[in-house]
């Protein structure tokens, strides 16, 4: 019966303990703050810090709850205590000091229970606690130490929280059932510190989280006040990242770190940071939105140490924990900037403290040295103080790479003592040319650029950059602020390769590179390109090439690409087709034509064509070549001439007749133009007129010789017509007698070469040329034949003659009239050696010289060495004794 009154009563407890929970929940500070329970009729200053008061009013009771604690009868120090204690909770921190307690009021009065527990009647109970939001938003924390401390027995310490989340904390909102408080149970430890975490939903980081605690220690359990939160409040970052100290340019320690990932607001960070120098020792905290703090006045040889920590900029929120000690020491010789990236023709400076043992060095004693063999002139040191030495390099050129070094090293001394540290200065060159062509379609850009400028910087980071403007260029390219980035591909050429697609034809692309590398960016001079203005047309299409008949020139015919649409200038190449042509070149500058003809000098070769095309105002690039075309050999007009022919004459004296063959040597092209596909032998005499004989494509033609006189003319046919000229030879029986060759000499010359020479008679018949012949004598070989003209009186003749063989040699006087009488020879001439002195004259002539010059030489040598030889030991007679003062140029009498 008892039990069940007390199972009522404990319900109904905990009923009121919600219905005021939301008038009097503590709100949760950004800080530790206590749970403190003491009994109500006993106040023990022990309880409290110094400084809190202990109010026993009814005023400010919003954080307070009276609690009516059972005893547990199994515990060894309360079996015999029979005592019933009522103790009064309050929440309270070092910023919020004030803690009121209840004591008449019947609000109160709802709560209280008695506790047996002698151990918290004189002690009472106290907890540390904190709560916040980790930063990943999804759970909330709160973290309870027990300051109780028992000497006699370690009681068990167990903690549950209980809450509920709200859409809004109002005034008089909607009471929330007990049923809707969730519990979750907390991890405590063996040193009485607990831990509970609450899961929270993203969607509800603004709403209000109402919960309060449930302590068991010592036997007794303890109900806190109400507490409520507003998680995205009290949101705990993790400690800033990357924590790192270094020099800058401008001699300053720059202290940085990285921000949190996760969290959704800014921070403000809190550095702390100390100094151990020869001057002094100094500790500063500081407060700073940034990512970074400047602290001035950095000296050589110091020892520096910096912390961070981080939390919410604007509203509530907890600071994270601090960061780990990061310690950095500077060296003997600072050296800001250390190291330095510039392009060529640029001005740069270096700045230099100088520490030697313990003393920081005068700036006026230090001097500089570039790579420790060059000094720097003084007239480049600038004093920027007592110890800061300035010195200045102007109108850079770019940087040498010497083996594995890629820049320059740059000393700073004091006067003839140099550090073995130095700074670090990279030159290089930034003219980087970038090449674009739009295609011949009109759809897109291609860009290409070399590397080879910079591919001594090692971990560099090319990237092409571009703005593109809405028409046209600027007369003055220049760096636009607002850019993007282009992706560039490497080529097996060595090139990079960014195409733009699609494009805008007439708007100008500012476009340039930038060098990205950890001693900073340089960008290479803008080039603003259009891309209209860099159009590579399609080659041009559907090319032929001709010989044309008749006229005989060559006929090259095209048609324009479809774009672009503006007008284009065109150029041939043409040459004969081989292996290597040896191209020639003609421009064609009216955009309406589609052909040109060309004069070349062989009609009947193959010729190979191409043709290209560019923008007639000369912007862009020249089309790729055309495919190539080929001419085709045919005739293209009637022969030059006809064949060159002889004649053989064998004559019957039985039947007293004279058979004539007809010799002739085939039409070569050029005088074909091109082909011969017949030959045709013209006849004529005076008793059957003019007749023509078909012979094909023989060269030779035999016929009967009757009457007095038969004139010949042996005309070439190809698909045009009948040669034009034509030789024309008579055979003449009275001509035939004209003997006008008065002699005629062969000299040999070599086994190659023979000269003859002739002596002719004057004759009143018209001589047109010669014909010789020559063939070995007493064989029956072939005969051989040349045309000469009438003018010449000595002839070369080329051929392959054999020493001992004797040849025969015929030449005939060709008239118009006729062929006179031939003189004819059987061997070579070797009486007159006037003739041989002039066929070998050009050979003897050298070899004489050659060996006059040789017995010159060995003549001169000769003398020396008899010279040497036989008046080497003769003493001077001007060295003897006897002979001072005797004048040997003059003559003396020996009496």
């Amino acid at each position: 019966m008892i039990s069940q009154k007390f199972c009522v009563a404990l319900l109904h407890w905990e009923f009121i303990y919600v219905i005021t929970a939301f008038n009097l929940a503590y709100p949760i500070t950004p800080w530790k703050f206590k749970l403190s329970c003491m009994p109500s009729n006993t106040t023990y200053d022990f309880l409290f810090p110094p400084g809190i008061s202990k109010n026993t009013s009814n005023l400010n009771g919003r954080y307070e709850a009276v609690v009516e604690t059972k005893l547990n009868s199994s515990g060894t120090y309360l079996s015999n205590l029979s005592s019933r204690t009522t103790f009064h909770c309050c929440f309270w921190s070092e910023e919020d000091k004030n803690c009121s307690v209840y004591t008449d009021d019947i609000e109160g009065k709802a709560f209280v229970t008695t506790v047996n527990s002698l151990v918290f009647q004189q002690t009472g109970a106290n907890w540390n606690i904190q709560c916040w939001m980790k930063e990943d938003l999804k759970l909330f924390i709160c973290n309870i130490e027990s300051l109780f401390k028992n000497p006699f027995k370690n009681y068990d310490l167990k903690v549950h929280l209980l809450y509920v989340l709200l859409d809004v904390l109002e005034e008089s909102p909607l009471l929330p059932q007990k049923d809707s408080f969730q519990v979750v149970q907390c991890n405590c430890s063996v040193h009485e510190c607990c831990e509970c975490h609450v899961p929270v939903p993203t969607a509800k980081l603004n709403d209000t989280l109402l919960m309060y605690l449930k302590i068991t220690s010592g036997g007794a359990v303890f109900h806190s006040p109400p507490m409520s939160a507003q998680p995205i409040n009290v949101v705990k970052p993790d400690p800033p990242l990357g924590l790192r100290m270094e020099i800058t340019d401008t001699g300053s320690l720059k202290i940085s770190w990285s921000s949190p990932t996760l969290v959704p607001f800014q921070l403000q960070y809190q550095v702390q940071y100390s100094e151990n120098s020869t001057k002094y020792i100094r500790k500063t905290d500081e407060i700073v939105s940034a990512t970074s703090l400047l602290v001035d006045s950095v000296l050589p040889g110091s020892s520096y140490g910096a912390q961070v920590r981080c939390k919410r900029l604007d509203g509530l929120g907890i600071w994270s924990d601090w960061s780990a000690l990061l310690t950095f020491t500077t060296q003997d010789v600072i050296y800001f900037p250390p190291k330095i990236l510039t392009a060529v023709g640029s001005n740069i400076s270096f700045h230099c403290i100088y520490k030697n043992e313990k003393k920081i060095v005068s700036s006026k004693k230090i001097v500089w040295w570039l790579n420790l063999a060059e000094k720097i002139p003084q007239s480049q040191y600038d004093v920027v103080d007592d110890h800061i030495s300035k010195v200045t390099f102007p109108n850079l050129n770019a940087t040498k790479p010497r083996g594995k070094f890629t820049y320059d090293a740059v000393y700073c001394c004091n006067e003839q003592e140099c550090h073995h540290r130095y700074a670090e200065l990279y030159v290089i060159d930034v003219n980087i040319n970038i090449s674009c062509e739009t295609d011949g379609y009109l759809t897109k850009m291609t860009c290409r650029w070399s590397p080879n400028a910079i591919q001594s910087l090692a971990g560099s980071n090319l990237q092409l950059r571009y703005h593109r403007s809405s028409l046209y260029c600027s007369d003055v390219p220049s760096i636009h602020p607002v850019s993007e980035p282009k992706d560039c591909h490497l080529q097996r050429d060595g090139f990079y390769e960014c195409i733009f697609q699609p494009i805008f034809l007439l708007s100008g692309y500012t476009m340039w590179i930038r060098i990205n590398h950890t001693l900073g960016s340089l960008d290479s001079p803008p080039a603003c390109v259009i891309p209209d203005s860099v159009v590579k047309p399609l080659p041009p299409s559907s090319v032929k090439a001709e010989i044309t008949v008749k006229i005989g020139l060559l006929k090259i015919s095209w048609e324009k690409p479809v774009f672009p649409e503006n007008n284009l200038q065109f150029q041939i190449r043409y040459g004969l087709s081989g292996k290597q042509v040896q191209w020639k070149m003609f421009e064609v500058y009216d955009a309406k034509l589609k052909s040109a003809s060309l004069p070349v000098p062989d009609l009947c070769a193959v010729y190979t064509v191409q043709v290209r095309c560019k923008s007639l105002d000369g912007l862009g690039y020249w089309s790729n070549w055309s495919t190539p075309a080929h001419t085709v050999v045919m005739d293209v007009k009637v022969p030059i001439r006809g064949p060159e022919f002889w004649r053989l004459i064998s004559e019957d004296t039985t039947k007293k007749e004279r058979n004539v063959t007809l010799l002739w040597k085939p039409l070569m092209k050029n005088d074909s133009l091109c082909s011969v596909r017949r030959y045709v032998v013209k006849h004529h005499t005076s008793h059957n007129g003019t007749w023509l004989e078909d012979v094909g494509n023989h060269t030779k033609l035999t016929f009967l010789w009757t009457e007095q006189a038969h004139s010949v003319m042996v005309l070439a046919i190809n698909s045009i017509g009948a040669s034009s000229a034509n030789f024309n030879l008579t055979f003449s029986r009275a001509i035939s007698k004209v003997n006008i060759v008065q002699s005629l000499s062969a000299y040999p010359l070599n086994s190659s070469c023979v000269i003859l020479s002739w002596m002719l008679s004057p004759s009143d018949y018209n001589l047109m040329y010669f014909i010789l012949e020559w063939k070995i004598l007493n064989e029956d070989s072939e005969i051989k034949w040349l045309r000469i003209p009438s003018s010449v009186k000595k002839y070369y003749v080329h051929d392959y003659f054999i020493p001992i063989e004797k040849y025969q040699f015929s030449l005939y006087p060709i008239f118009t009239e006729g062929v006179g009488k031939p003189k004819i020879i059987n061997s070579f001439a070797q009486d007159d050696e006037k003739h041989q002195h002039d066929a070998d004259l050009y050979v003897i002539v050298p070899i004489i010289i050659s060996s006059s010059i040789l017995l010159l030489g060995i003549l001169s040598v000769s003398h020396q060495r008899m010279k040497k030889l036989f008046w080497e030991d003769v003493p001077n007679p001007k060295n003897c004794s006897w002979a001072q003062g005797l004048n040997f140029q003059k003559r003396t009498d020996i009496l």
